[in-house]
């Protein structure tokens, strides 16, 4: 396997630190508000990558954390009367409810900031004790500039970036280019004890302190968006290898921006939308499979009418499964070119392989599940044996596993409908057509449809 290292700009063959496990850290959200749109993109490709990995037969730990104290997050709970942990907890749980939603798994850790004051405290006395952090009136701050390759991984000239930072720099920093590890406590804000008095912690400590004390001091793989390079992740960098003198991550991957009807996604544009939003009118296996067929470094677009054609791509997945699913158990017939096709199933899991072993190309792997189902349709829509169609449906169970999209949708029939669809059947059998219409009208009239195949009727949501 493949993956586009941003450190080094190039694919690069992935060789785990520790063979057959991969250890994986993925910043997650700040938690005072709904996710949205943008911050799905990651949780997707990302959670597709990890069950990648799995279906490789890796161990994988993948850790991701919620940031529960930050700027956003006081003022949030100041603007709605609430603490700082109240607001944490209440979108920590909303969070699982759209993640659950598009089928993203549970991170193996999902460790919060505020449960990990004294990591962030024991790393930043660590990087005042090596001379590349010092303090300054409460707060304290990373010497940029100390530590050598700063800004690596985003490739900035430290030069251009110091000329473009602000005149009105704080006074108590010793450089613009210098950032908080720790801040001192204001009024009303929360805060804990620190050998600098209290404060609280900065942004970009949090990550390097909770990815090394789960995943260890140099890991695998750190995942995010492309807008995390700098300077959150140079930081991270800086802080972590700072303290350790070691590699802190070997494969660096981060996802393309995601554009709304092909302008950037903004409040002030009234283009903004969160997962919430946006499962109350669309089935969100459509939203994870449209985040999926871009390769996830490219930028994607997003606009009603292409999640409308990705909910027509899964319908044409689903009816395949569900074609498949009533020949294995009631088989009738054998499909055209059955014995041929059932023969080539190997080489499609082959060709979706070849393809999201190519640094996660998903968008290929989509393809060859697109060309299987069109061809499972026509091979089986006459009838097929038992054994043809469950060969079928076992590789279109594990592409679809991998890629995390849900294809099985158990949805349970009201009894009224399915009693109607019982009287319409014996009314077709005396040959009662006036009433078999009139019922199946019924049924229809109720967001319900009756398909007459040949081994009787199927009753399926409209």
């Amino acid at each position: 396997m493949k993956l586009y290292n941003t450190m080094t700009r190039k694919k690069e063959e992935f060789v785990p630190i520790t063979p057959g496990k991969v250890g994986m850290y993925s910043c997650g959200p700040t938690v005072y508000n709904y996710f949205h749109l943008g911050n799905a993109r990651p949780f997707i490709v990302f959670d597709t990558l990890r069950r990648y990995f799995e279906y490789l037969g890796y161990d994988v730990t993948r850790v991701q954390n919620f940031t529960d104290i930050d700027d956003k997050m006081i003022n949030k709970a100041n603007e709605m009367g609430i603490t700082v942990k109240e607001l944490a907890d209440r979108f920590i749980a909303e969070y699982y409810v759209d993640a659950d939603g598009l089928n993203v798994a549970h991170p193996t850790v999902a460790p919060l900031a505020t449960e990990h004051i004294p990591e962030i405290i024991h790393l930043v006395e660590t990087l005042i004790e090596k001379g590349l952090a010092y303090e300054s009136q409460g707060d304290v701050y990373y010497a940029a500039k100390k530590f050598p390759g700063y800004a690596k991984l985003s490739g900035q000239n430290l030069d251009e970036l110091e000329a473009g930072a602000r005149v009105d720099v704080a006074e108590i920093k010793r450089d613009p280019m210098d950032f908080a590890l720790w801040k001192a406590a204001k009024p009303g804000e929360p805060s804990w004890e620190s050998p600098w008095g209290l404060g609280r912690p900065g942004w970009h400590v949090e990550c390097s302190a909770m990815s090394m004390k789960y995943l260890g001091e140099s890991f695998d793989i750190h995942t995010g968006g492309q807008d995390l390079i700098f300077p959150h992740h140079d930081n991270e960098i800086a802080q972590s290898e700072g303290a350790t003198g070691k590699t802190y991550v070997n494969y660096w991957l981060h996802n393309g921006y995601i554009n709304v009807d092909n302008r950037k996604m903004s409040k002030s544009l009234n283009n903004f939308f969160t997962i919430r939003d946006i499962s109350s009118e669309f089935d969100l296996m459509a939203v994870r499979l449209f985040m999926l067929t871009v390769h996830y470094r490219s930028p994607i677009n997003y606009s009603r009418d292409l999640i409308v054609q990705a909910e027509a791509a899964l319908g044409r997945i689903r009816n395949a499964h569900d074609l498949l699913s009533r020949i294995v158990a009631a088989p009738w017939g054998e499909g055209a070119k059955e014995a041929e096709f059932v023969d080539s199933i190997g080489s499609y899991r082959d060709r979706f392989k070849a393809a999201m072993d190519d640094d996660l190309n998903t968008a290929d792997a989509l393809g060859v599940v697109f060309e299987f189902v069109r061809e499972a349709n026509t091979v089986f829509v006459g009838g097929g044996s038992k054994e043809g169609a469950q060969a079928a449906l076992n590789l279109l169970d594990e592409l679809m596993g991998v890629l995390g999209i849900i294809v099985k949708v158990e949805e349970s029939i009201p009894e009224e409908v399915l009693k109607m669809a019982e009287e319409r059947q014996a009314a077709r059998a005396a040959r009662d057509w006036a009433k078999a219409d009139a019922l199946r009208n019924e049924i229809t009239a109720m967001g319900y449809v009756v398909e007459d195949t040949k081994n009787g009727p199927v009753v399926k949501k409209a």
